[in-house]
């Protein structure tokens, strides 16, 4: 009996790691991720954060160039742990990035760009999981994060 319950261990074990490398070493192909977060088939939901009038999120206006704030928030983005550009550039006008959790490392997916508003400009963003059905949360912690950080930087 005792064998038994050591074997299932071991197939559970090695049935986890498995699992694990799916998430970690599945493909993530830019033409499916990298979105154009204006599309106004995107909404927010148990997986997703939107960062526009009509999302969840707003963006306050910036007083600079749609450029100058997407370079901004591209610093921002690029200085967030486990986080790096899956496609497109500030120079591009549109970038995504692809950002795993710490434990499982499950990937989310971030596309964000500028537009001009008045004066200045406003971030639109469009934040979502991959896997499962409910992100707890966590893309719009991060986009909500990363607006708060573009207010109290310069």
């Amino acid at each position: 009996m005792g064998n038994w319950i050591g074997i299932l261990i071991i197939v559970a074990m090695f049935a986890f790691v498995a699992l694990m490398a799916v998430f970690r070493l599945a493909p993530s192909d830019p033409a499916e991720w990298h979105v154009d977060p204006t599309d106004p088939s995107l909404s927010a939901g148990s997986g997703a954060a939107l960062v526009r009038s009509d999302g969840n999120l707003q963006s306050p206006v910036f007083d600079e160039t749609p450029e100058a704030l997407l370079a901004r928030l591209h610093a921002i983005a690029d200085a967030t742990p486990r986080t790096r550009v899956l496609a497109g550039s500030p120079e591009e006008g549109r970038v995504t990035y692809m950002t795993r959790s710490l434990v499982f490392g499950f990937p989310d997916y971030t596309s964000v760009t500028t537009i001009p508003m008045g004066d200045g400009a406003q971030v639109v963003a469009y934040g979502r999981l991959r896997f499962g059905s409910s992100d707890m949360g966590v893309n719009t912690e991060r986009l909500s994060g990363w607006l708060d950080q573009l207010q109290t930087t310069r």
